[in-house]
């Protein structure tokens, strides 16, 4: 027997009584950014593998073990998308949208692709929120970002649960400096490293700073501190961004070994942590990367952003019981017509309703079936009223409007009434 077709480990689907959740999310989000005057901004999904070397670094474990990396027919290395920071600084100097100082406030959304061990939280095809701000390089942007974030954390209910975390890498210079010092130290503790630091030690020394290792962490205690290899500029940024995050009230705490996992970043990064989730704690994440955009073959552009996983802030959501009462309630009214002549005139009353009440969610039954079937059908749907046409509301020229979720007794009411009747009921109501 062959064996039966199944999504692929870590790549999975959003079944129905999902989605309402995730588009509630989503146009959550949306909204704020068109508020804030971002632009949304749409890259394919597979990209050239040298622009994630490039970007990303050739040494950083998303291009060394994460990365979907095939061939195709033309013997070209295409690679679907790790992250969106890359294709999106791709993009925009492909179309020349940032040339000559111009300010760019961007956004996107769409699945990523890292081959991980599948976990709670952490999948081999996730989703990302991301923002990109080209040619701004003043803490005020840097404080904007983290502002919007702590902005929808209050809509949705979720400000409490959880942290910002923020740190400074300095310039690439001052980092230069620091890298220096951090590896002398740790080459002197090298037995005590575990297997994996032991490897960054040579290749990427700065990803040692957040292993989860104990032993490991344990002599990093000790360790040179990147704030004081911090230059000048950056150190000043990096206070005029705390006191804007002071100005506004948002609370944060400075973690030095926060250093984020791509190569791109300097001066400020910063990510937003939970403990609702287990061992997936960063739910948003970012920060200030003035190099990328020159160091891909562009004019000297600064850059910073962010990305926030889908995934993870939905499971948020249901894991605090934040999620809106008309989330669950997918129908506000359901159409039950008895009768060829009945199911005719409540197609035609279902559209000349929804002609006035645009936002109005109105389902006609479909399939027929009888008087006891169809309120079966309309209780599921978890709507709040049913719509009943028979013979004597069809002679009448009325509607029979019944609750189905709470006290009140069924009325009759003339056609040309209902949508008035319905938008004091079900739409305010």
């Amino acid at each position: 027997m062959s064996k039966s077709l199944q999504a692929i480990r870590g790549m999975n689907d959003i079944l129905p009584e999902q989605t309402p959740l995730w588009r509630y999310f989503e146009g959550t989000v949306a909204r704020l950014l068109d508020n804030y005057g971002y632009k949304q901004i749409r890259m394919p999904i597979v990209e050239f593998t040298e622009l994630f070397k490039r970007s990303i670094g050739e040494v950083t474990d998303i291009v060394e073990k994460e990365m979907y990396t095939f061939e195709d027919r033309n013997g070209d290395s295409l690679t679907l998308r790790p992250e969106g920071t890359a294709a999106c600084v791709r993009a925009v100097l492909e179309h020349g949208i940032t040339g000559g100082g111009q300010v760019q406030k961007l956004w996107y959304i769409g699945p990523m692709f890292r081959h991980e061990r599948p976990q709670k939280g952490r999948y081999r095809q996730f989703h990302q929120i991301g923002l990109e701000v080209f040619n701004l390089d003043g803490p005020d942007i840097d404080a904007e970002l983290i502002t919007m974030t702590w902005r929808l954390w209050g809509e949705l209910g979720i400000r409490d649960a959880v942290k910002l975390e923020l740190n400074s890498l300095g310039t690439s210079e001052s980092r230069g400096r620091y890298r220096e010092a951090l590896v002398e130290y740790l080459s002197a503790h090298h037995d005590k490293l575990d297997e994996d630091s032991q490897r960054r030690l040579k290749t990427n020394p700065l990803r040692v700073l957040d292993t989860k290792n104990a032993d490991t962490q344990a002599v990093l205690v000790n360790a040179p501190k990147m704030a004081d290899y911090l230059d000048d500029e950056s150190r000043a940024h990096f206070e005029g961004l705390k006191a804007r995050l002071d100005a506004v009230g948002i609370p944060y705490v400075l973690n030095p070994k926060l250093v984020r996992g791509l190569d791109y970043y300097s001066k400020t990064v910063f990510e937003w942590v939970t403990d609702k989730l287990g061992a997936q704690g960063t739910v948003c994440a970012g920060g200030r990367y003035d190099g990328l955009v020159e160091q891909m073959g562009g004019k000297p552009t600064t850059g910073v952003g962010f990305a926030m996983g889908i995934e993870r802030l939905v499971l948020m959501l249901e894991t605090l019981e934040q999620i809106p009462e008309e989330i669950s309630r997918q129908v506000d009214v359901y159409l039950c017509a008895f009768g060829e002549e009945a199911e005719l005139a409540g197609l035609a009353l279902a559209e000349r309703v929804r002609d006035q009440l645009p936002n109005l969610r109105l389902q006609v039954n479909a399939g027929a079936g009888s008087f006891k079937s169809q309120f079966k059908k309309a209780d599921k749907s978890g709507a709040l009223y049913a719509l009943i046409l028979g013979d004597d509301e069809m002679a009448q020229q009325v509607v029979g409007f019944k609750p189905l979720r709470g006290q009140g007794e069924q009325q009759s009411i003339a056609w040309d009434a209902l949508a008035a009747h319905m938008a004091t009921c079900v739409v305010q109501g």
